[in-house]
């Protein structure tokens, strides 16, 4: 496709939290789509003042006034409020509107059927990297939704990071595993620096050496194409101390801890979405 995300119509984001400024950013930054043909939507005054001021873009605080000419609509509002946003979009799409959703938990027939008049529906589960432009994302497509829908989709998240194609009966999984990711490992730095309190070691030493590891991590594991056992087991000398905390680590069980967490994830999303 070409670098142009629109034909005639405006890309429109119902709601203008953290997750549509980065997609906002993403966008105008990647040439995909001016400024003057994204619009926002959002009851928060303040929300819209930031679009206005960081991105000329034009905002209201109502939802069927932005979608009047809308082309693309990325539906970037919180799960528990989409029934309401749904209700108030009925009858107010054009028939060539392509949605876009973020929200996670909501599968696509709920859009199918709430928005009618073969309604086009792409579900994408981003996650908060996205905020960085390091993003990890995957999309499906809903009955209706063509291939060039599906690549419209990844043109906005590859603004934002990486994206992978999915089947929706796989997006729970990737909610557990993406999508809640980042906690995992925010979590994980949580412990090592309070570890490195204990130790005494200066916080501002401790946390741009255990950052740095993290994200040195991150590239090896990519740029070696090495599964992450095999590289564990490389820095892992016998008697050593890397040995030490790894046995720590096994005898409280930490892998099946982590393993469970990630499979609670997926059992909540399956809920959310059945709900």
């Amino acid at each position: 496709m070409n670098n142009s995300l629109l034909k005639k119509g405006n890309l429109v984001f119902l709601g203008a939290g953290n997750m549509a400024e980065a997609l906002a950013r993403g966008i105008l930054r990647s040439g995909l789509c001016p400024a003057g043909r994204i619009r926002v939507a959002d009851p928060l005054p303040e929300r819209l003042a930031i679009f206005h001021k960081e991105f000329g873009v034009v905002g209201t605080a109502d939802n069927k006034q932005a979608v009047r000419d809308a082309e693309i609509v990325i539906l970037a509002v919180k799960p528990q409020v989409m029934g309401q946003v749904l209700d108030e979009l009925k009858g107010a799409l054009t028939r060539d509107a392509l949605v876009i959703s973020i929200a996670a938990g909501i599968p696509t027939g709920r859009y199918e059927a709430a928005l009618g008049d073969g309604c086009r529906v792409v579900r994408v589960m981003p996650n908060t990297p996205a905020l960085v432009r390091c993003g990890a994302s995957a999309v499906c497509g809903g009955r209706r939704a063509t291939e060039a829908d599906l690549q419209s989709a990844e043109a906005i998240m590859k603004a934002v990071g990486v994206v992978v194609r999915t089947k929706e009966q796989d997006m729970d999984a990737v909610t557990a595993v993406s999508g809640s990711g980042p906690a995992y490992v925010f979590y994980l730095v949580e412990a090592v620096l309070e570890a490195a309190r204990r130790l005494g070691l200066e916080e501002a030493a401790a946390k741009k050496l255990f950052y740095e590891t993290v994200e040195g991590v991150a590239r090896l594991i990519k740029e070696t194409g090495l599964e992450a056992g095999e590289l564990r087991r490389r820095v892992t000398s016998k008697g050593g101390t890397t040995a030490a905390a790894v046995e720590v680590l096994e005898n409280r069980k930490v892998k099946e801890a982590l393993v469970d967490a990630v499979l609670a994830a997926h059992r909540r999303s399956r809920e959310l979405s059945q709900s």
